[in-house]
C-alpha cells in the first residue's frame, strides 16, 4: 500500500510501551494544512491531536488559547440516541469537562505575555471500549503543540488512575473503573505535577498523595516519546512578541504605590476591594496628570503595571510578613454562617456564606423517570440519577454581563460538586428519586465550587434525602518562594490572582470524596502538593462542624410538596407481566390510579403520587401481577374449573392451583359441586408447590366466614 503526502513529507512515527500497550506518535499522515497534527494510537483507540497558530496579530489583553476535545460516535460504532440529532452538535458536558482536563495542565505552560491565538482540538477517531480514550486525546493535544515552534514549555502527559483490590492501575475497563474506590486523573510534565482531579469514595489523604505518585512515575514514557518526536520533525520556532508592561512603567508605578498597599489594605473583604478601586482610581488620575493626553493611549498597559504591583505585595505580605490580604492567618477561615429551608415551597433549600462568597442551593425531588439520560461516545445506556448545576451571574462579581447558558467554568464547578456528593448519596432501592441539586452563587469572591459543595450538602439533608454522612470542602492555596512554599487556608480572589496554585478539597470525617488541583508554576513535586493535602483536612473539618452545628443530619421527614414515591422489588421476569402487550396493563394503571409508575431492568418499581391512596392502589395492583405464591398463606381466589377429582382456584392473576376433592372439608365429600361452584369465592391454602412448579391447594381448616 503507497501512501501520497501532498506536503511531500515522509510519515514519521515513534512507538513505546506505555501501561501494558503500544503508544504511537505519528505524523505526515493526516491534517496537512494544519500547524501540526499528530496522529495518536493506543491499542484500537485513535486520537487526532491538531493545533493551528493565528498568523495575524492578535490585540487582547489575555491569551486566546482554546482547547476542545471532540467525541465522534462513530469512534464507538454508535449513532446517538437522540430521537431527533443524529449528528454531532454541541459538546456533551462529557466532552466540554474533558476539555477542561486537558487544557489546565496545558495553559500555564505558555509564557506570560504570550497573545497568538492558537487552537487545538483532540479528535477521537477510534475508540477501544475497554478503556476511556481522555489521556490518549491529552497527549495527542500535547505532542501537536510540541511540532508548532510555540514557546510552550511541554510536553504534557497525564494518566487517568483507579484503585483495583488495592492496587493502582490506569486505563482501567468499565468494570474495574465500578469496583474502583478512586477515579484520579494525574498530568504534568518532566519535572512535576501541574494539574490533579479526583472523585473518590471516602479514601484516606494517603492513598490519593500514593497515587500521584504512582502516576507521575508511570506517565514519563509518553513524555520522553513526545520529547523523541519533536527531535525528529524539528520542528522551526515561531518568532513572537510578549505583551508585558514596560519595564519603565513598572519602575514608575511601582515608585507610585509605595507606602500606599500592605497593612493599609489589609482589611476584611469586600471593605479590601473597595480600597484597592479607589487606590486604583486616583493613581490613573495622577498618571492622567503626569502623562497628559497620551495617557489614554497607555492606560491599559499602566493599568495591567497597577495590578501587578498588588499581586506582588500580596506575595510580599504572605512570604515576608506571614501577613494574608484581608488580615487572616495562613491557616485561618474566614467568617462562616449557613441556613436552610429558607425558600418554603422548595424541597429542600440552604444559604452557605464564607466569607463574602455565597451559595444559595436548592434541592428537588421527582420520580426516575426524571433522572438524564446520557447519550455520549462513551456511554451506551446511562443516566444521571443525581444533578447538580452551577449558576454565577455577572452581578455575582458587580459586573454587567450578558445572561447566556452555562460556560465552560460554570459546567466544571458543577461538576466538582456533584462528584464530592455522589459517595455518599443513598441508592435507588434506599431512596428512589432522582435529585436536581442547583446552586445559585449570589457572591463570589473565591471558592465558589466550595460553597456550591457546602450548600448543596444542607440542601440534600434538608430535603430528607438520607445522605450517608455530611460533606465539607475547602479551597486551598499555595504560594512558592525559592525552596519555600507556604500554603493558604480558604483562600479568596486575590491570593488566587496572585498564587502559584489554588486546589479544592472535599470530604467527609471518614475521608476524601474530590480533589481539584490546577498550578500557574510549570510543575510541582508530590512533596509539595503532599503537604497542601494534609494541610486541608482541619480547615475541612472546621467547616464541617459549623454545617453540623446548622444541621446534624437528614430531615426525618421529606417536605409536604415533594412527591412520594414508594418502591417495589420484583422478579425480572414477571416485567412483561406489569407492562403487557404494548404497554397496555401498564398504562391502564397509571390511568385508573393517576400514580407514576417507574421500571428498572432489575426489577425495582416504583410509584409516585401526591396521593397516598393512589400509591396503595397501584402498589396492590403490582403485587397482584407479580406475586410469587407462598406455600402457607391464605389466599383468596376464584373457582375457574370444576372437575370430577377437584376444582381449579385462581389465586393470583396468572396464576391457578389445584384444590383436590379431598380437601374440601374435614368431612367427607361425595360430589366437588356440593361445595363448589364455579365463580365461587373461597379462601384456600397453599399448601405446596411440587417440582414442575404446579401449586396444591386446601380448604382444611381455613375460615370462609370473611367473604
Amino acid at each position: 500500500m503507497s501512501i501520497i503526502n501532498p506536503n511531500g513529507k515522509d510519515i514519521i512515527a515513534v512507538s513505546t510501551d506505555f501501561c501494558g500497550k503500544k503508544l504511537t506518535l505519528e505524523v505526515n499522515r493526516v491534517g496537512f494544512r494544519t500547524t501540526a497534527s499528530v496522529l495518536v494510537t493506543y491499542g484500537d483507540t485513535v486520537v487526532l491531536g491538531t493545533a493551528m497558530v493565528g498568523t495575524k496579530p492578535v490585540v487582547l489583553d489575555y491569551f486566546p488559547l482554546s482547547i476542545d476535545y471532540e467525541e465522534k460516535m462513530y469512534a464507538a460504532g454508535k449513532i446517538s440516541g437522540s430521537r431527533f440529532i443524529k449528528r454531532e452538535g454541541r459538546p456533551s458536558d462529557e466532552a466540554i469537562l474533558i476539555g477542561r482536563l486537558i487544557d489546565r495542565p496545558i495553559r500555564p505552560l505558555f509564557p506570560k505575555g504570550y497573545r497568538q491565538e492558537v487552537q487545538v482540538v483532540s479528535s477521537v477517531l477510534s475508540m477501544d471500549p475497554n478503556f476511556r480514550p481522555d489521556m490518549v486525546a491529552m497527549i495527542a493535544a500535547s505532542a501537536a503543540l510540541m511540532l508548532t515552534g510555540t514557546p510552550f514549555d511541554g510536553p504534557v502527559a497525564g494518566l487517568r488512575v483507579g484503585r483495583v483490590a488495592g492496587e493502582f492501575k490506569a486505563f482501567l475497563t468499565p468494570e474495574e473503573r465500578a469496583a474502583s474506590d478512586l477515579d484520579l486523573v494525574v498530568a504534568g510534565i518532566e519535572s512535576g505535577i501541574t494539574m490533579v482531579e479526583a472523585g473518590a469514595n471516602e479514601v484516606a489523604e494517603d492513598v490519593i498523595i500514593d497515587a500521584m505518585r504512582w502516576a507521575f512515575e508511570a506517565f514519563q514514557p509518553a513524555i520522553a516519546l513526545q520529547h523523541e518526536l519533536a527531535k525528529k520533525v524539528a520542528p522551526v520556532a515561531q518568532e513572537y512578541d510578549l505583551v508585558l508592561p514596560d519595564e519603565t512603567i513598572q519602575k514608575e508605578v511601582d515608585q507610585w504605590v509605595e507606602g500606599k498597599l500592605g497593612a493599609a489594605l489589609r482589611k476584611a473583604y469586600p471593605e479590601r476591594n473597595e480600597l484597592i478601586n479607589e487606590l486604583r482610581w486616583s493613581f490613573h488620575e495622577a498618571m492622567t496628570e503626569k502623562v497628559g493626553d497620551d495617557y489614554s493611549d497607555a492606560k491599559d498597559e499602566y493599568d495591567e503595571a497597577f495590578t501587578m504591583a498588588v499581586h506582588k505585595d500580596v506575595r510580599d505580605g504572605i512570604v515576608k510578613d506571614g501577613v494574608r490580604p484581608d488580615g487572616r492567618k495562613l491557616d485561618e477561615i474566614r467568617p462562616l454562617s449557613s441556613e436552610v429551608g429558607l425558600l418554603p415551597r422548595a424541597h429542600g433549600s440552604s444559604l452557605f456564606t464564607r466569607g463574602v462568597t455565597q451559595g444559595l442551593n436548592i434541592v428537588t425531588l421527582a420520580p426516575l423517570s426524571f433522572a438524564q439520560i446520557v447519550d455520549t461516545m462513551e456511554v451506551t445506556d446511562g443516566e444521571r440519577r443525581y444533578m447538580h448545576h452551577y449558576n454565577a451571574p455577572g452581578y455575582t462579581v458587580g459586573e454587567v454581563r450578558r445572561l447566556g447558558s452555562p460556560g465552560r467554568r460554570e459546567i466544571g464547578h458543577g461538576y466538582l460538586a456533584e462528584r464530592a456528593l455522589i459517595p455518599v448519596l443513598p441508592t435507588e432501592e434506599e431512596f428512589p428519586y432522582a435529585i436536581r441539586s442547583v446552586t445559585e452563587i449570589m457572591s463570589q469572591n473565591g471558592s465558589t465550587s466550595m460553597a456550591a459543595t457546602c450548600s448543596s450538602c444542607l440542601a440534600l439533608m434538608d430535603a430528607g434525602v438520607p445522605i450517608k454522612r455530611p460533606v465539607s470542602g475547602i479551597a486551598m492555596g499555595l504560594m512558592v518562594d525559592g525552596d519555600t512554599h507556604y500554603v493558604l487556608s480558604d483562600i479568596a480572589d486575590a491570593e488566587d490572582f496572585a498564587g502559584d496554585m489554588d486546589f479544592k478539597v472535599t470530604g467527609t470525617e471518614q475521608g476524601i470524596t474530590a480533589v481539584q488541583m490546577d498550578m500557574k508554576v510549570h510543575g510541582l513535586p508530590v512533596e509539595v502538593l503532599a503537604d497542601a493535602i494534609r494541610k486541608a483536612g482541619p480547615g475541612r473539618q472546621h467547616i464541617l462542624e459549623h454545617m453540623k452545628s446548622t444541621l446534624a443530619g437528614p430531615r426525618q421527614a421529606l417536605s409536604p410538596y415533594a412527591p412520594r414515591i414508594e418502591k417495589i422489588k420484583i422478579n425480572p421476569d414477571k416485567i412483561g407481566a406489569v407492562i403487557g402487550k404494548g404497554g397496555e396493563v401498564i398504562n391502564k394503571i397509571t390511568s385508573e390510579t393517576g400514580a407514576m409508575i417507574d421500571i428498572k431492568d432489575d426489577g425495582l418499581i416504583t410509584v409516585a403520587s401526591s396521593d397516598t391512596a393512589s400509591i396503595e392502589k397501584a402498589l396492590e395492583w403490582i403485587r397482584g401481577l407479580t406475586e410469587e405464591p407462598e406455600v402457607g398463606k391464605i389466599y383468596t381466589g376464584k373457582v375457574v374449573t370444576i372437575k370430577d377429582f377437584g376444582a381449579f382456584v385462581n389465586i393470583m392473576p396468572g396464576t391457578d392451583g389445584m384444590l383436590h376433592i379431598s380437601q374440601l372439608s374435614d368431612k367427607r365429600v361425595e360430589k366437588v359441586t356440593d361445595i363448589l361452584k364455579e365463580g365461587q369465592i373461597v379462601n384456600v391454602l397453599l399448601s405446596g408447590i411440587d417440582e414442575k412448579g404446579r401449586l396444591s391447594l386446601t380448604m382444611k381448616g381455613v375460615s370462609q366466614d370473611q367473604l
